[in-house]
C-alpha cells in the first residue's frame, strides 16, 4: 500500500468533515517516462472544481515538463484510459473521487518523452534544493540530495534540468567521485582565494612542451575557468586527479586535507621551475619562525631560521584534561619556551658548561595567506588507537598576529647565527608541531616522486624590513570543517566571498549561503566533561583549517572579470563553452536514442547467434534501423539489404514474439513503446534467401523447432522451425509439420521435450497445444515411417532410446599423457612386492597399438553393418546427435563364445583387443595395481602445486580412425549408471536411485577416502554394464597438440560411471585404468582430480575439458595424503613436501618408510627414520604426535585429501606414549622486548606445576618467578611484543592444563612464559615508534592482526611523471 503525506490525508479528512468548505482531490502521480523516475510519485491536493487543463498545467510545473508534452492516464486494473487536457470538466466530473487517493500516470505523448521546462519557465526555482530550504543548512549533505523535501513524493529536485542547472547562489560544486571530499574543499578554497587564482589564470600553457593531460597548472586552470563560467550545477574533476597521476583506486582513498595542501604546492612548484609562478607559493603561504636556545646564565642564543606554510597549532596539550579554548590561545602556547634544567640542561658553548636554559619558537615573518591547521587527530598510546580531537576551540574573524611577531633584533651581539633552515631540530620540544620541514631530502617524504632531481632547497629572502604590529590583522575566508571521527569522516568548506561578503557552503556538488552562526557551530565541543576522552571517539562536525588574508588595500585583490581575461583565457574559455554545448547536444540526443540489444544468425559465420546493442534515435523509421542494423552485423557483401528485416524477439525463450510487416516507415520510438533504459524484449536481424519469402509472425503464435528423427541411419537432424497457435489440436499440427517437412502424417509421431529428461508422445488428436504444455518456445522430435517400432511402447521403442540418448550424450575433449617422440612406453610389474627386469618385449611398439585398434574398427564397421540388417540401433557421429548404448551380451568368464551370437563374438573381440593392448603394455590379461611409473605425479588434487614431473603417453591417437568401444550388458532391460532400467519412465532419470545396494558416490565406499574400482569379487565393476561411448583422435586448433599432447574427442552417455568412463579410455591411455588419473579441467584451467568411481558424469556437459595423468590411482582402503614440514621457527613454518599414499591398516613407522625413498628423491631430504616423526595437522595447527607403532584407521582416523605434519627431530624421540603431552613453549623477555625460539616440552601428565618445574629447568627461571599463558590464535601464535606483556591471560589460577581456560589436552599447543620479576624495558618516544614500525611490518608478513596501526590509508603522492611505476614484481 502506498503511503500519502500525513499532513495532505489529514488535510482532505479535515476539508471533507467540514461541508462549508469545498472538498479537495489528492492526485497521485506517477512518472513512467523515465527509469529513474518511475519510482517517484509528484502528489497534488487540489479543490474538487480544479478543471482538467489546471490539472495539466499544475503537474506540468511540478514534475518541470513543458505542458502538453505529456499525457495523464488512469492508473487502475485493465482501466488506462487518458485524461483531456482540452476538455473543461471538473476533477468530480472526470471521475475524480474526493478524500481518497486519486493514483494517475504521466506518460509520453505520441512516443515522445516529455520536454524538460526551460530556466526561465521557473521550474528550477520550484526545486526543493533551493536556496530558501538550505540557506541555514551546514553539514554533510545526503547523497540524494533530498534537503529541504518534505515529502517522499514531491521531489521536483529530480528532475534532469535541476540537476544540470547552476546553484543560485551563482556558484558551481564539485562531484565527488567517491571519497575526495578532502580535494573538492581544497580545490574551492584555491579558487575563491583571488590572489591565487588570478596568478594562475596569468601562467600560460606551452602544448608543445607538455602533455596537457599530465598538466597540473593546466587542468587547475581549465577547473576555474568552469568553476566561473559553467552553467552546471557541479562539475567532474576527473581531469584533475588524472593529471597528479592517479587511477581509478585513488578516488576511494581518503586522505588529510592538509597533507593534500602540502603536497599539491609542492608539485604546483615543481611544474613552475623557470616561470613567472615560480615563487607564487612562498609569496602568498610561506612565512620564517627562529627555533632559538638561550642560556639563563650567560644570555647566549643559538638559533636558527625555518621556513612555514602552515601552523599546526595543538587542541590539547599531551596528557592534559583541558583544551585550549581559543586560536589565540593555542598560538600562545605554540610560542611559550620550554625551560632546559636538570637532566635536561643545555650546554652552552660560552660558559663551556651544562646550564639550565629557555628553547623556543619565535616568528619572524608572516605570510599573506595565513594557513592554521587545528591539530585534531591525536594518537593514544594506552588503547594504541588514533582518535580524534572534538573540543571546542574558537576562532576570531578577524585575527592580530602582532602579539607573536618578534620584535628582538634577530642578531644581538650575544646571538650566534645558525641559518640553515635544512638543519634538524635538535632537542626541539616543537620539532613535532612543524608541519613543513623544506630540507634537501624531503621530496619523497613531502609525497612528490621525482625521477631524477630532488626538491631544491629553498634559499632565504632578504631580511624583511620590521612591521608595524598595525598593520597584522588578518580576515578570515575560509573554513575547512571535517564531520566525523578519527575513522573516517566528510570534508566541506565554509568560504567568504570578497566579491560581497558572503559566505558559502561548499559542500561537494552543493552550494548554498550560511551565516555568522553556522560558522561559530564548527568550534567543535560537546555538551560533556572536557576530560581527555571525552569525546575521543565521538563523531562530531568542526573546524580543521583556517586560512586568513592579510588586510592590506595595497595588495588585496580582486577576482578578474571574463572582461579582463588574459588573451589565452579566453581562448581557452571559448572552447570550454564549445565543449559544453557539444556535451549538452549529444546529452539530448542520448534522452532520445533507443538502446535494445540486437541478435542475428549470420548466414555465413553460423558458429553461433551474434549479438549486439543498437542504439536508434526514436524519431528513426523501422527502414532506417534496419540498414543501421545490417551495418552493425556487418552483413555488407553477404546478403542484399532487402533480404533482412527487424523482427520482435525473446532471447531467453528463444521466440520470435511477432514481424512489422507494413511498419517501415513508423518511427523506432513509437515501435518500441518510448525511450527506456531497458526492453523486456530485444531485437533479431533476420535474413532470407533471394528466392524465399519471409514469414509473417503474428502475436500469439508459438514458435517451435521440429527435429527429425531417422530410425534407419540412427539420426537426429537440424531443427526447422514453424509457427503454430496454442488452441491448435494435434492432428492439425501433424499437418502443420507434414507441410514443413514433406512426412507423412498419418504415420507420424510426434514427442514433446518439455524440459530435460522429460519427453512426452503426443497420441490424442483432439487435445490442444496448450493442453499438452506448449508454451512460448517449444522443441519437438517427429518420425514418420513403416517400422514396427509404432506397436511398441513408447518407453520401450527405439524412437525413446534413440532420444534418451539424445539428451543425454555429452562431448568431453580429453588430453592424454605427453610422450616425447621416438620413446616407447615401459611398465614393470610389480611380483610378491619385487620389482621384475623390464625386458625388451615389455616396450610397447607403437605400429603394433595402431594396429590392434585398425582391427578393432574393422570388426565395429562388420558389427555395424550387421546390426543395421538386423534392424538394430548403431552408434553416429555427434552432428547427428549420437546414437543409442548396445544390447550385447556379456558372457560369464566360464562360458565360450557363440559364434551365432554377433554380441557375444564382439565381447570376445573386445576382450581380446583389451588383452593384447595389455600383452603389448608388458604384462598379462590386468597389470598389478601397484605397478609404478617413472612419471607418476607428485600432486593429486590440488592445482597450486608443482607439477614439475613428466608423465608418459601410449601415443595411441596415431591411428586417423575412430574407434566405438561396444557397451555391453546384462541381457534384457539396460542397467543405468543411477540403478534404472531403460523400462524407466523417463521423468525419473533426473534422480538417483537409493534402493538395494548402495551405490550414491558419497556412500559407496564407507570406510575409503575413494571408491575402489573392483567389487570384493576382483571383479571391474565397470564390467557390470555399459552406456554409449565413443573416442575419436582431435586436432587441437591452436596447434598445442601437434607433436606434443594428444587429444581424443569422446562422446559418452552422462550416466556412465566414472570407473566404466576410465575402462573406456584404457585403449587410448595404454594402461589400465588403475594406473591412471582423471582431472576435470575448469574456466580458468584450474585442475581438480576426480576420484569417486561411483559418481556418475551427470556433473560433466558439452565441451568439458579432461586431462588425463599417470599414476596409480587408489585401491580400496587407500588415502590420497598431502605431507607438509614442520618448521616450528621460521617465517614459514608449513611447507608442502610430496603427496603420497597411506593404506588402512598400515602402520605409522612403515609409512614413514615409504616416505623415505620419495623425500629423498623429489624433495632431497636424507632422512634417518628415528630422526623425524609424523603428527596431525589441523590447518596450520600442529597436532597429536603419531608414534611408530599406530595403526592407521585403528589408533588413528585417516580421510580423503589428508594432511599431515613431517618434523625433523635434533635428537631421539622423546614421546614414547599417548598419555604423554608435548607443548610447544616459548620465552618472552621483557627487558629485552624480544621474543625467544620454540623449544618443545614434553609432560608426562597435565599437571601445571610439572610444566612450571620443565620450563623453570629449561630457562633458570625461579619456580616462584615462573608465570605462563597460553597463546592465541592459529599457529605459530604470533603476538605483538608491545602488546604480550598485558594482553594475555597470565598465570591462570588453574592446577590443570586441560580445563578452562586453558584446555591444552593435545599436543601442540603453544605456551608463552616469562620472569615475572623481569620489568619491560624503557623507551623513548623515537624507539617505541620505531619498534612499533618493526613489529607491524613483521605481523603483516605472517598475515596477523596488527591491532595498533597508526594508519591505515595509502600515502597521499602526486605524480610528476605521469603516474606511480609499478613493481615488475607485483601482478
Amino acid at each position: 500500500m502506498e503511503m500519502v503525506p500525513s499532513e495532505e490525508n489529514q488535510l482532505v479528512l479535515k476539508e471533507i468533515e467540514n461541508a462549508a468548505e469545498e472538498p479537495r482531490v489528492l492526485c497521485i502521480v506517477q512518472d513512467t517516462t523515465n527509469a529513474k523516475t518511475v519510482n517517484e510519485r509528484l502528489t497534488l491536493n487540489l479543490p474538487a472544481s480544479t478543471t482538467l487543463p489546471k490539472l495539466f498545467e499544475d503537474v506540468a510545473h511540478k514534475a518541470g515538463y513543458v505542458n502538453g508534452t505529456f499525457d495523464l492516464a488512469w492508473r487502475k486494473t485493465g482501466d488506462m484510459g487518458s485524461l483531456d487536457p482540452s476538455s473543461e470538466m471538473s476533477l468530480t466530473e472526470s471521475g475524480f473521487e474526493p478524500g481518497k487517493r486519486n493514483f494517475l500516470q504521466l506518460t509520453d505523448k505520441d512516443g515522445e518523452q516529455p520536454q524538460i521546462a526551460s530556466d526561465e519557465s521557473g521550474t528550477a526555482s520550484s526545486s526543493g534544493l533551493d536556496d530558501s530550504s538550505q540557506e541555514r543548512f551546514i553539514g554533510p549533505l545526503p547523497r540524494d540530495g533530498t534537503v529541504g523535501c518534505s515529502s517522499d513524493y514531491s521531489s521536483p529536485s529530480y528532475s534532469y534540468s535541476s540537476i544540470l542547472n547552476k546553484s543560485d547562489t551563482g556558484y558551481v560544486g564539485l562531484v565527488n567521485q567517491a571519497m575526495t571530499c578532502y580535494l573538492n574543499s581544497l580545490l574551492q578554497t584555491l579558487f575563491m582565494t583571488p590572489e591565487f587564482r588570478n596568478a594562475l589564470y596569468n601562467w600560460e600553457f606551452e602544448e608543445s612542451e607538455e602533455d596537457p593531460v599530465t598538466s597540473i597548472p593546466y587542468q587547475l586552470q581549465r577547473l576555474f575557468l568552469l568553476l566561473q563560467t559553467s552553467k552546471k550545477r557541479a562539475i567532474e574533476t576527473t581531469d584533475v586527479t588524472r593529471s597528479f597521476g592517479w587511477d581509478s583506486s585513488e578516488a576511494w582513498q581518503q586522505h588529510d586535507v592538509q597533507e593534500l595542501c602540502r603536497v599539491m604546492f609542492d608539485a604546483l612548484e615543481q611544474k613552475w621551475k623557470q616561470t613567472e609562478q615560480a615563487d607564487l607559493i612562498n609569496q602568498l603561504y610561506q612565512g620564517k619562525l627562529k627555533d632559538y636556545v638561550r642560556c639563563l646564565e650567560c644570555g647566549y642564543e643559538s638559533w636558527r631560521i625555518d621556513t612555514y606554510l602552515d601552523i599546526p597549532l595543538v587542541i590539547r596539550p599531551f596528557g592534559a584534561s583541558q583544551a585550549y579554548g581559543s586560536v589565540e590561545e593555542a598560538l600562545q602556547a605554540f610560542v611559550q619556551p620550554e625551560t632546559l634544567d636538570g637532566a635536561n640542561q643545555y650546554f652552552c658553548e660560552r660558559c663551556k658548561k651544562k646550564c639550565d636554559a629557555r628553547k623556543g619558537l619565535r616568528f619572524l615573518h608572516f605570510p599573506y595567506l595565513l594557513t592554521l591547521q587545528l591539530k585534531r587527530f591525536d594518537f593514544d598510546y594506552t588503547t594504541m588507537h588514533r582518535i580524534k580531537l572534538n573540543d571546542r576551540m574558537s576562532f576570531p574573524e578577524e585575527l592580530d598576529m602582532g602579539p607573536f611577531i618578534d620584535v628582538e633584533d634577530e642578531k644581538s651581539p650575544q646571538t650566534e647565527s645558525c641559518t640553515d633552515s635544512g638543519a634538524e631540530n635538535e632537542g626541539s620540544c616543537h620539532s613535532d608541531q612543524m608541519s613543513n620541514d623544506f630540507s634537501a631530502d624531503d621530496g619523497v617524504d613531502e609525497g612528490i616522486c621525482l625521477d631524477s632531481a630532488s626538491s631544491t632547497e629553498r634559499a632565504l629572502k632578504p631580511k624583511v624590513p620590521s612591521l608595524n604590529t598595525s598593520s597584522l590583522t588578518f580576515e578570515l575566508f575560509s573554513v575547512m570543517v571535517h564531520s566525523g571521527s578519527a575513522a573516517g569522516g566528510h570534508y566541506y568548506a565554509c568560504i567568504k566571498s570578497f566579491s560581497d561578503g558572503q559566505w558559502y557552503s561548499f559542500n561537494d556538488q552543493h552550494v548554498s549561503k550560511i551565516t555568522q552562526e553556522d560558522i561559530r557551530k564548527t568550534y567543535g565541543g560537546s555538551s560533556g566533561s572536557r576530560g581527555y576522552y571525552s569525546s575521543a571517539f565521538a563523531s562530531s562536525t568542526n573546524a580543521y583549517m583556517l586560512i586568513y588574508r592579510l588586510k592590506d588595500p595595497s595588495r588585496n585583490a580582486k577576482y578578474l572579470d571574463c572582461d579582463d581575461f588574459p588573451e589565452h583565457i579566453k581562448h581557452l574559455v571559448q572552447r570550454e563553452k564549445e565543449s559544453e554545448e557539444q556535451e549538452k547536444r549529444q546529452r539530448e540526443i542520448e534522452r532520445n536514442t533507443c538502446k535494445i540489444k540486437l541478435f542475428c544468425m549470420h548466414p555465413v559465420k553460423m558458429m553461433a547467434i551474434m549479438e549486439n546493442k543498437l542504439e536508434v534515435h526514436k524519431d528513426k523509421t523501422l527502414r532506417e534501423a534496419t540498414e543501421m542494423a545490417y551495418k552493425l552485423m556487418e552483413l555488407d557483401g553477404v546478403v542484399p539489404l532487402d533480404c533482412c528485416r527487424l523482427v520482435k524477439y525473446d532471447e531467453f525463450h528463444e521466440y520470435l514474439e511477432r514481424s512489422y510487416e507494413g511498419e517501415e516507415d513508423t518511427p523506432m520510438g513509437l515501435l518500441l513503446g518510448g525511450v527506456k533504459s531497458s526492453y523486456m524484449f530485444d531485437l533479431l536481424l533476420e535474413t532470407r534467401r533471394p528466392e524465399q519469402v519471409f514469414q509473417p509472425y503474428k502475436p500469439g503464435e508459438v514458435m517451435v523447432k521440429v527435429h527429425v528423427v531417422d530410425l534407419k541411419t540412427d539420426t537426429v537432424a537440424p531443427p526447422v522451425s514453424i509457427r503454430a497457435y496454442l488452441n491448435q489440436s494435434i492432428t492439425e499440427f501433424k499437418q502443420l509439420i507434414a507441410q514443413a517437412t514433406e512426412l507423412s502424417a498419418e504415420t507420424m509421431r510426434v514427442v514433446l521435450e518439455r524440459c530435460y529428461n522429460d519427453l512426452r508422445l503426443l497420441y490424442v488428436p483432439n487435445k490442444t497445444l496448450k493442453a499438452e504444455g506448449f508454451f512460448r518456445s517449444n522443441k519437438v522430435f517427429v518420425e514418420s515411417s513403416e517400422s514396427p517400432d509404432h506397436q511398441v511402447t513408447f518407453t520401450d521403442s527405439l524412437l525413446w532410446k534413440l532420444l534418451d540418448r539424445h539428451g543425454n550424450t555429452i562431448r568431453l575433449f580429453v588430453s592424454l599423457p605427453v610422450q616425447s617422440p621416438g620413446t616407447n612406453i615401459t611398465i614393470c610389474q610389480k611380483v610378491d612386492g619385487d620389482p621384475e627386469e623390464c625386458s625388451e618385449g615389455s616396450k610397447v611398439n607403437r605400429n603394433s597399438v595402431e594396429t590392434i585398434l585398425e582391427e578393432s574398427t574393422e570388426k565395429l564397421k562388420n558389427l555395424s553393418l550387421q546390426q543395421q540388417q538386423g534392424s538394430s540401433t548403431s552408434d553416429s557421429q555427434k552432428s547427428s546427435d549420437t546414437s543409442d548404448f548396445e544390447h550385447i551380451e556379456s558372457p560369464s568368464p566360464s562360458q565360450e563364445p557363440d559364434s551365432s551370437s554377433v554380441s557375444a563374438v564382439v565381447a570376445v573381440d573386445n576382450r581380446e583387443l583389451e588383452n593384447r593392448i595389455r600383452v603389448a603394455s608388458g604384462g598379462g590379461a590386468y597389470s598389478d595395481p601397484e605397478t609404478q611409473f617413472p612419471g607418476e605425479e607428485r600432486s593429486d588434487s590440488e592445482v597450486n602445486n608443482d607439477r614439475s614431473t613428466s608423465s608418459v603417453d601410449s601415443d595411441i591417437l596415431s591411428s586417423s580412425h575412430s574407434s566405438d568401444t561396444l557397451c555391453n550388458a546384462d541381457s534384457g532391460p539396460i542397467q543405468l549408471a543411477n540403478g534404472l532400467d531403460s523400462h524407466s519412465i523417463t521423468s525419473s532419470r533426473r534422480s538417483k536411485a537409493n534402493e538395494g545396494k548402495k551405490e550414491t558416490w558419497d556412500t559407496a565406499e564407507e570406510d575409503s577416502g575413494t571408491d575402489s574400482e573392483y567389487d570384493e569379487n576382483g571383479k571391474s565393476k565397470a564390467e557390470s554394464y555399459y552406456l554409449y561411448f565413443r573416442a575419436e583422435p582431435y586436432a587441437q586448433e591452436d596447434g598445442s597438440g601437434e607433436g606434443g599432447q594428444k587429444c581424443v574427442l569422446v562422446h559418452v552417455d552422462k550416466r556412465i560411471t566414472l570407473s566404466a568412463f576410465k575402462q573406456n579410455l584404457e585403449p587410448f591411455v595404454g594402461v589400465t585404468s588403475t594406473q591412471f588419473k582423471v582431472f576435470r579441467v575448469y574456466a580458468n584451467n584450474q585442475e581438480f582430480e576426480s576420484v569417486r568411481l561411483n559418481e556418475t558424469l551427470s556433473s560433466f556437459s558439452d565441451d568439458n575439458k579432461i586431462t588425463i595423468r599417470l599414476g596409480r590411482a587408489l585401491k580400496k582402503g587407500e588415502y590420497r595424503v598431502k605431507v607438509y614440514q614442520l618448521l616450528v621457527n621460521d617465517a614459514e613454518p608449513c611447507k608442502f613436501l610430496v603427496d603420497t599414499v597411506f593404506a588402512k591398516g598400515m602402520t605409522v613407522k612403515q609409512s614413514k618408510e615409504e616416505l623415505m625413498p620419495q623425500l629423498k628423491d623429489q624433495c632431497k631430504l636424507d632422512l634417518n627414520i628415528d630422526k623425524f616423526r609424523l603428527r596431525k595437522k589441523t590447518w596450520k595447527n600442529p597436532g597429536t604426535v603419531f608414534l611408530d607403532y599406530h595403526v592407521y584407521e585403528e589408533d588413528i582416523n585417516i580421510s580423503s585429501n589428508w594432511e599431515v605434519f613431517l618434523e625433523v627431530l635434533d635428537g631421539p624421540e622423546k614421546m614414547k606414549s599417548m598419555s604423554q603431552l608435548a607443548v610447544l613453549t616459548r620465552r618472552w623477555t621483557p627487558a629485552q622486548m624480544k621474543l625467544e625460539p620454540f623449544r618443545e616440552v614434553v609432560l608426562e601428565s597435565s599437571s601445571v606445576e610439572e610444566l612450571k618445574e620443565k620450563l623453570s629447568e629449561i630457562s633458570g627461571v625461579p619456580l616462584e618467578n615462573l608465570e605462563f599463558a597460553k597463546g592465541r590464535g592459529t599457529f605459530p601464535c604470533d603476538i605483538s611484543v608491545l602488546e604480550i606483556h598485558q594482553d594475555l591471560d597470565w598465570n591462570p589460577k588453574v592446577s590443570t592444563l586441560n580445563v578452562w581456560p586453558l584446555y591444552i589436552c593435545d599436543d601442540g599447543a603453544v605456551v608463552f612464559y616469562r620472569d615475572s620479576t623481569e620489568e619491560p624495558m624503557e623507551q623513548s618516544e623515537d624507539e617505541r615508534n620505531e619498534l612499533m614500525k618493526r613489529e607491524s611490518s613483521r605481523l603483516l608478513k605472517t598475515g596477523h592482526r596488527v591491532s595498533y596501526s597508526p594508519r591505515k590509508e595509502k600515502a597521499l603522492k602526486i605524480y610528476l611523471d605521469g603516474g606511480p611505476v609499478k613493481d615488475p614484481g607485483q601482478d
